[in-house]
């Protein structure tokens, strides 16, 4: 098994057997401009979509139906057909993998292999194959590397799943001909039975239509965007729209004033589910024009902005290319004066100039990103997108939703109190009673206080307790009772629901007194002190229930609401998601390696702030969603540095106040695993998801958890600044030895008779330093360079070339002096031993720079390279020195050097590593090290 195979077999070798996900490479930068005006046409839509949404809820439902040109019986089969021609099937968008052939161009098209390709062209056409041949293996190796790691990468993704369900139940009308038909043939109440079976149809998902009545029923999912016509105790999950953890009612009926279309009550969309109940609703939006399709449509179809990482390398090569463009005509002009050979001049400049192109950087950048994640993929962390590895390393802003984030995601009981906050645990049992022999919809609260199954045995349930009748839940009343029996002396009505209806049907309170419990009529003073504690649990951000009783005699044997009256205030059970235990050192870890965490959910500000408060994060500060919805975006750029909590958010505002913190300079993470979190996800500069995470999310993000924890996210911090400081070094090595490399080139050709280096001699030289570089990724990083955010800096890149560069010139001289004067190198004829000379020499001060740099401590004692590269920058030394005295050494118009260089051989190099460390310390002094 090759390197690569093997490298890539280990990467997906924990995910293969999950649902994969599917990825889409970036389209070319220019079109930019075209990316920018798809992302305001996609808010657009969605924008429309919401507005559309708006005007149905205000709607009563046969206004409702004429809205959509629907009837009361639903669509017939024709006007379904004729709809479905015109609006197309109800099909959300999906991105799709480029075939292997764009895949390949993708893959090539960088500054530096086109610059390459240029110049093997040019080598071709001046019938220098040998140039020809090495440039050309340089773009092939390079091209290839990146293809094969990239594909097997795309090739463990997959299309999106399907919705979970597949069909719906559509009420289709018959046309009048065939019910006037119908009816003459059959008796009336026949026929009437016979319309109600025909008429309810199951029909695939993707041919419903706007006007189609569709019937609910606990476990569907939503088909389309709809407006409820009938309901009967209807939950439904919004969660992957909201963050919401808790099911939310929905009824007919014209809205309320809400503030966000999903707190519509009669309104219910596409990739939210029915958690119990039924109902009928009226299909509104399908497919991309449903809240859900339009989310999608935005991840699918616009191009993401240049991330922190593609724009630092795209800035840095073209700073190497510009510096390319200004000194290879120099070189020309001066060999082509000074020897007076244009042709000899011309393949000369071309070699400068594929000296001077870090053309392997692709390569070591894709390198570097695969054995990153390689090493993340043992993390349980699938990388999508390689770039993204990187992206966490710069991240300094991380973006969290709440909910399974910070959070476990379930539903816990906080608290058990009485009517004064006091911890109770008649409260506790009182409450398991009601929820245990309940018959009806056992919700998250119910199963939170059934958890506590060891008040089963101590209450003697089986033994002392029988169930004599039940006054389900609705949502008038919103409270429900269970009677039981106990020990069959007495009945005990046990209620419990929402604290105002319960208070409305209380007429006396429990109080704990030395003496016991006693029972008091509720007064104004009580009832304001009782509202006081229910209203500071509230902020908490605990959920709150009340809990209230009352003793019957035993002979009554069925109950309905007129008997939930007189009842006594036991207390309140109160509810929170709570936080992970390993949320708190999650945060703290990622805030010592200079990453801010900001909370953003769609949940309450008050349940939003209690989380914050209990992992440590800053809460005092936040902005609602209706805020930021009213700020300037010059505004909420501002507001986006100060506030670390951001609740009631729609999708939308998570988007724009990511894309605000990017405005700001800073590299953006966010982590979320909705359908609301897709935009935000995707304007971030690294989106993770998680393997549970709903389809739109994943195929947003670029980073796949398979286990939702910040833990993970900390450890992927640190191996994407392990990843940026390798691709760091072969940037910093290869500019900094370029810029000495050329330097010296001007010098020798400006006093020089001969060319310093041949052309072929510079190619081979350069491809043997490049392979050299091949084990970066493989390298160790000192743990201080982890410490803090890397990011990209052309400037930097600039000045330490500028500030070591001309060290290895100082050596090149020395070589040129030696070789002239020692050894009597100065002739045109003597020309082959000069350059053999200066080939050795470049090409070892080039491989030393690469302990020398790769490190600020003091290199071989403070810190020594991976074996990998140690080993590789040893075989290419060897290589070196034998290559002069190997037969090959013809072929490359080289020669064997006589014993005595290689003492200035070995001087030179010492005086070299002692001048690049003192000049390493100066720098650092001055400028620090990233």
């Amino acid at each position: 098994m090759s390197f690569v195979d093997h490298m890539l077999k280990n990467l997906f070798s924990g995910f293969l057997d999950r649902r994969r996900e599917n990825r889409h490479f970036k389209r070319q930068a220019v079109l930019e401009t075209l990316r920018k005006m798809g992302d305001a046409e996609g808010q657009a839509v969605s924008g429309r979509v919401a507005r559309d949404m708006q005007r149905i809820a205000s709607d009563d439902v046969p206004a409702a139906i004429v809205r959509t040109r629907s009837h009361e019986e639903g669509l017939t089969h024709d006007e379904a057909d004729q709809r479905r021609a015109r609006f197309g099937p109800n099909e959300v968008e999906h991105e799709k993998p480029l075939p292997w052939w764009l895949h390949l161009w993708h893959c090539y098209k960088n500054p530096f292999n086109l610059l390459l390709t240029l110049l093997a062209g040019i080598s071709f056409a001046t019938d220098d194959m040998k140039a020809t041949v090495v440039i050309s293996t340089m773009v092939v190796l390079s091209t290839l590397i990146r293809f094969v790691q990239e594909g097997r990468s795309s090739q463990a993704a997959e299309r999106l799943k399907v919705m979970v369900s597949n069909t719906a139940t559509v009420i289709r009308r018959q046309p009048a001909e065939e019910r006037r038909t119908e009816a003459s043939e059959k008796h009336a109440a026949a026929r009437s039975r016979s319309r109600r079976t025909a008429t309810q149809i199951e029909l695939p998902i993707r041919d419903l239509v706007p006007g189609d009545h569709v019937v609910l029923s606990a476990g569907d999912m939503i088909p389309a965007d709809c407006c409820l016509l009938t309901t009967k105790d209807l939950f439904v999950s919004q969660a992957a729209m909201t963050g919401e953890s808790l099911p939310v009612e929905k009824f007919a009926g014209i809205a309320q004033p809400f503030h966000s279309i999903f707190d519509a009550p009669n309104l219910v969309f596409m990739g939210t589910n029915v958690i119990s109940g039924s109902a009928t609703a009226l299909v509104v939006a399908t497919g991309s024009r449903t809240y859900f399709g339009a989310l999608s449509a935005r991840v699918t179809t616009t191009d993401r902005t240049l991330t922190a990482f593609q724009a630092g390398v795209n800035s840095v090569s073209w700073l190497l290319i510009r510096f390319a463009l200004v000194m290879v005509p120099i070189v020309l002009l001066i060999n082509g004066f000074t020897k007076g050979d244009w042709t000899e001049a011309f393949l000369f400049a071309l070699s400068v100039a594929v000296g001077l192109t870090p053309e392997m950087l692709p390569m070591i950048v894709t390198s570097t990103l695969a054995k990153g994640a390689v090493v993340m993929s043992r993390k349980k962390v699938i990388v999508k997108r390689l770039d993204a590895i990187q992206n966490f390393g710069a991240m300094d802003v991380l973006c969290a939703d709440k909910t399974g984030t910070l959070t476990q995601d379930k539903i816990a009981l906080e608290r058990h109190t009485d009517v004064f906050g006091t911890n109770s645990e008649d409260v506790l049992r009182y409450a398991y009673l009601n929820s245990y022999y309940q018959t009806g919809l056992k919700n998250l609260l119910d199963h939170a206080v059934l958890e506590h199954a060891e008040l089963h045995g101590e209450l003697r349930v089986a033994q002392d307790y029988r169930k004599v009748d039940e006054i389900p839940f609705d949502f008038v009343r919103r409270r429900m009772s269970v009677v039981v029996s106990e020990r069959e002396d007495h009945h005990e009505l046990i209620c419990k629901g929402a604290v105002e209806e319960v208070l409305s049907v209380c007429h006396q309170i429990r109080i704990e007194t030395a003496q016991g419990p006693r029972q008091v009529p509720i007064e104004r003073v009580l009832l304001e002190r009782v509202r006081a504690v229910t209203r500071e649990l509230n902020e908490e951000g605990l959920r709150v229930v009340a809990v209230a009783m009352k003793e019957l005699p035993a002979s009554q044997a069925a109950y309905s609401t007129a008997d939930e009256t007189g009842l006594t205030l036991i207390g309140y059970i109160a509810f929170l998601d709570p936080p992970k235990e390993s949320t708190a050192p999650a945060l703290q870890a990622l805030a010592d390696h200079g990453v801010r965490v900001k909370v953003l959910t769609g949940d309450s500000e008050l349940v939003a702030a209690h989380v914050c408060g209990r992992v440590g994060l800053e809460h005092d500060h936040f902005l609602l969603g209706s805020q930021v919805e009213k700020m300037s975006d010059e505004a909420l750029s501002h507001a986006v540095e100060t506030c670390q909590l951001f609740a009631r958010l729609t999708p939308q505002d998570k988007e724009r106040i990511v894309r605000a913190l990017r405005g700001n300079g800073h590299v953006v993470g966010f982590m979320g695993d909705g359908i609301n979190d897709a935009p935000a996800l995707r304007a971030a500069d690294i989106g993770i998801s998680v393997d549970s995470g709903v389809d739109i999310a994943k195929e947003a993000a670029d980073i796949i958890l398979l286990e939702k924890s910040l833990m993970v996210l900390e450890e992927g911090v640190i191996e994407g600044r392990k990843t940026f400081s390798n691709m760091l070094k072969y940037i910093r090595m290869t500019a900094s030895s370029n810029f000495g490399n050329v330097f010296s080139v001007l010098v020798g050709s400006a006093f020089l008779p001969f060319l310093p280096m041949l052309p072929l001699q510079l190619l081979v030289q350069n491809l043997l330093y490049d392979i050299s570089q091949i084990a970066i990724p493989f390298d160790g990083v000192d743990r201080e360079l982890v410490a803090k955010p890397l990011k990209w800096n052309p400037a930097d890149i600039g000045r330490f070339m500028v500030f070591f560069g001309p060290i290895s010139s100082i050596f090149d001289i020395t070589i040129f002096a030696v070789m002239w004067h020692v050894f009597g190198a100065n002739t045109v004829a003597e020309q082959t031993l000069f350059q053999s000379g200066w080939f050795v020499v470049g090409l070892l001060t080039q491989t030393l720079v690469v302990h020398m740099i790769r490190t600020p401590k003091l290199p071989f004692i403070q810190s020594r390279a991976a074996w990998p590269l140690s080993l590789m920058t040893l075989v290419i030394v060897v290589i070196g020195v034998a290559l002069p005295m190997s037969p090959l050494a013809d072929y490359f118009k080289l020669q064997a050097l006589p014993p005595g260089y290689f003492p200035w051989l070995i001087a030179i190099l010492f005086g070299y590593a002692a001048l690049t460390t003192a000049m390493k310390t100066i720098y650092i002094r001055k400028f620090g090290w990233q």
